[in-house]
């Protein structure tokens, strides 16, 4: 069963249109699950994700999305959903994106504010509650034995590769912050600031140590 769409940017990842079930928030937890399809989203943007169709396997759901013309389908579906009917259903939610005006997508600047397309998404994933319909039978059983070209991944490795991508960063940022002789800028800063009055207090006493040995030797010579 479809849970919850959005629809979204690549250009900026910026999220267009959501599902009314993602407005009324009808199960807690589909949040969790939105926070990842809009992560998703942001890889697809920064070019991570590469496919243009792809599922995404977390828990017992999965994320499948549909990449055309700039624009990022995303549906999360129970793993046990026929993934040929979840793209029929994508691909019926595209053809409807492409009939508004692009000019106008593109000026959208705040978060799922395109909501003249939440009921259009409403309204197409109601067809697609039932597997069982002469409709969804139909679209199942056509090119039947033709496979889906679609690229399968996990949710948990794509997170992992997004950690060990920002360690990596923050290690290559390190060692040119900590390059200094002080290996760190608040102790260079204190060097800076203490080692001329150093310099000049043991030159001082040494000037100091000097006169006194040169005063002794000559009191010594003089008897």
């Amino acid at each position: 069963m479809v849970k919850a769409t959005i629809v979204g940017r690549v250009s900026d990842g910026l999220p267009l249109a959501q599902g009314l079930r993602y407005m009324n928030e009808e199960n807690g937890y589909l949040s969790c699950y939105r926070q990842q399809a809009e992560f998703i989203l942001q890889e697809i943007s920064r070019g991570v994700l590469t496919a243009s169709k792809m599922t995404i396997h977390v828990d017992h759901f999965c994320f499948n999305y549909l990449v055309e013309n700039g624009v990022v389908f995303i549906v999360l579906c129970e793993s046990t959903y026929p993934r040929k009917l979840v793209f029929h259903y994508l691909q019926d939610i595209q053809k409807e994106f492409e009939k508004f005006d692009k000019t106008l997508i593109d000026k959208i600047t705040r978060p799922y504010s395109f909501v003249k397309f939440d009921g259009i998404i409403a309204n197409i994933s109601r067809q697609y509650i039932d597997t069982r319909t002469q409709a969804n039978l139909s679209k199942l059983n056509a090119n039947r034995k033709q496979d889906l070209d679609v690229a399968t991944e996990d949710i948990y490795n794509i997170l992992e590769r997004k950690r060990n991508s920002e360690t990596m960063r923050r290690l290559s940022v390190t060692p040119q912050a900590d390059s200094t002789i002080w290996c760190s800028a608040r102790l260079e800063v204190i060097a800076l600031k203490w080692t001329p009055i150093m310099i000049l207090v043991i030159t001082s006493v040494a000037l100091l140590w000097a006169s006194l040995v040169l005063t002794d030797e000559f009191i010594i010579s003089s008897w």
